[in-house]
């Protein structure tokens, strides 16, 4: 494993990686994503069932636009922070779960989101990539994730009330809720 370019909470497009193996005993590699992987970023998002793009989404994206792609993966890793969940498939990496934060101005509030690839779904990678953006929130001072979801998505209800957030109902639109994380002081990422 590399170590940091700069202290505990570096993140960058080679660093940290993690091996992690899901309930069903495979396993993954969760690492950084970057403009590398816009190609496989596409397949993933296109490979997505109409609900789970819908759930992540907050409406349908079947085939995103390249400028999507490209603010998907373009990653600054100051304000803005993306894991993937990658196998190896026929000589390369194949993308099967997404996390994500986007600091607000102030860096102690990010809005964050989570999607696993259907056929991966239900094996605990959900939580694991979200334990791990968790720890780096927590690192790096902010002291609030939040996420917004269709009020319909019991997995992620689940996934939430499991990681410790809070739900409310969305203010603005009563199909969604919102779920609030509390974070504590800094706290090393395993």
């Amino acid at each position: 494993m590399n170590e940091p370019t700069s202290g505990p909470a570096y993140v960058g497009p080679d660093y940290p990686r993690w091996t992690q193996t899901l309930a069903d005993g495979r396993q993954i590699v969760i690492r950084p994503l970057s403009r590398r992987d816009a190609a496989a970023e596409r397949s993933f998002i296109e490979g997505l069932s109409d609900q789970s793009r819908r759930y992540r989404f907050l409406g349908q994206v079947p085939h995103p636009s390249d400028e999507f792609i490209e603010q998907l993966t373009d990653i600054d890793y100051a304000n803005d922070v993306a894991l993937a969940a990658v196998v190896q498939d026929d000589g390369g990496e194949r993308i099967v779960g997404i996390s994500r934060y986007a600091a607000d101005s102030t860096r102690e509030r990010g809005e964050c989101a989570v999607v696993v690839a259907d056929e991966w779904q239900h094996k605990g990678l959900g939580t694991a990539l979200m334990r791990h953006l968790i720890g780096i929130a927590q690192d790096r001072g902010l002291r609030l994730l939040e996420s917004t979801d269709m009020s319909e998505n019991s997995e992620m209800r689940e996934l939430a009330r499991d990681l410790g957030f809070h739900c409310r109902v969305d203010p603005e639109d009563a199909h969604q809720v919102i779920y609030g994380l509390p974070l504590p002081g800094p706290s090393r990422v395993s």
